[in-house]
């Protein structure tokens, strides 16, 4: 097959729609990338890119297309805005003047945030005549009024109207959380529709999965270095740090190193809290971090961090770090309410306490602290082994193919 990728965002920046490209071109289908000039998560338009392009580049064996946006800078509200409605500006005459007119089989659409990338898509649709696959990882407008972009109660009302109308022009919707399938359907969605669509663990970290773990290395706490717990990801207002460093500051008492590996809009709040509170020996902030560097980084960790904030949407979410997560061998801590939670706890491979919970957090640290080393290790293999089960990459993608091929011969006739 063609699969036209419409994504805001690809490589360099760090996303799933990465490996899943990679992983389909492996397969043998024909890949073209509509995206745009790489900014996130600085803010500032990547090294090697800019207004002079490249506006056209072969990356592994997809062909991408970008198109200009303005860069998000602070990512605040007004400059989030203007780099949403840029990429669709750009993006929509890509599709109607600059994106060659062939066959393409279907169109796969890539929406961590915003939900904007359904208007591009829906212009592809009617364009090319094949059917759109939107994979849905965040909910609009839900997520905007947990995050406080947007209170509004009118504002808020006309997204949910623009989510509806994006959403009738898909012919088959994803989804990365089975508890998204309520709210979808609060929203008119037939459930045929629907389809559930999780995250995994690119290549990288499914290595990890392979690789034995040495006992030897399985430290105690009172060994050569602290008890080590690792954050990786974006440190923002839905990873609600003030409540991860209460925990820590609880817990200066006690041998641990928390190690954040990221960056993001709450970084500079984050490193100021930790200074004020005179946790800089206990708290370690790496900055972004490659990728391909995250696998090593979590088998040095003694447990993985995972947080969101106390909202009802973050219930329904689960963080796509969770399944990396799962493939290290290591013990999941979850400061998470919801889906992500049940998944913790259904695996056997951590400990989870409710979303916002820092003296819960702190319990669940101190119960990894007192348990024996062995038993931390046998929690990690409980967790592998239900990410085996339950989100193996290849059995992802035989799914993922098999919707392409139900979308594709279902034909035109529902397609407006």
């Amino acid at each position: 097959m063609h699969i036209l990728f419409i994504s805001q965002y690809f490589y360099p920046e760090n996303f799933r729609i990465n490996d899943l490209v990679d992983a389909l071109a492996g397969r043998g289908h024909e890949i073209t990338v509509l995206t745009g000039l790489p900014n996130y998560p600085s803010g500032r338009i990547a090294l090697g890119y800019g207004w002079q392009g490249p506006w056209t580049e072969t990356i592994g064996a997809a062909r991408v297309y970008r198109v200009p946006l303005l860069p998000r800078g602070d990512g605040g509200g007004l400059r989030l805005l203007a780099n949403y409605c840029s990429f669709v500006i750009s993006a929509a005459w890509a599709v109607q003047f600059r994106l060659p007119r062939r066959v393409y089989d279907a169109i796969f659409v890539f929406e961590p945030s915003p939900i904007t990338v359904g208007l591009v898509s829906a212009l592809a649709r009617r364009r090319f005549g094949v059917p759109v696959l939107f994979w849905i990882l965040d909910l609009w407008p839900k997520s905007l009024q947990a995050v406080g972009v947007v209170s509004s109660p009118g504002v808020l009302a006309l997204v949910d109207r623009l989510v509806k109308w994006i959403y009738r022009r898909c012919d088959l919707l994803l989804v990365q959380s089975e508890a998204f399938c309520g709210e979808l359907n609060r929203q008119g969605v037939e459930p045929g529709k629907v389809r559930y669509f999780p995250n995994w663990g690119e290549a990288a970290y499914e290595a990890a999965l392979e690789i034995p773990d040495d006992d030897a290395k399985v430290r105690r706490v009172t060994g050569e270095r602290p008890f080590r717990i690792v954050f990786a990801g974006n440190i923002g207002a839905a990873q609600d740090f003030p409540a991860i460093i209460d925990a820590a500051g609880r817990l200066r008492d006690a041998y641990v190193e928390w190690v954040i590996a990221g960056d993001g809009r709450a970084a500079t709040e984050a490193h100021a809290r930790v200074a004020a509170l005179g946790l800089e020996d206990k708290v370690r902030f790496l900055g972004q971090q490659p990728n391909e560097a995250m696998p090593a980084l979590f088998r040095t960790a003694d447990a993985l961090l995972l947080s969101l904030r106390d909202e009802p949407i973050f219930a329904l979410t689960v963080p796509g770090k969770l399944q990396s997560y799962l493939t290290a061998g290591r013990p999941v801590l979850g400061m998470i309410s919801g889906e992500g939670a049940r998944i913790i706890e259904e695996s056997g491979g951590g400990l989870a306490c409710p979303a916002g919970d820092a003296a819960g957090l702190e319990r669940s640290v101190r119960v990894l602290l007192s348990a024996d080393p062995a038993a931390r290790r046998e929690m990690g293999e409980r967790g592998q082994a239900y990410y085996r089960e339950h989100f193996s990459r290849d059995r992802l993608l035989d799914r993922l193919e098999s919707w392409f091929r139900e979308a594709r011969g279902a034909g035109n006739d529902n397609r407006k």
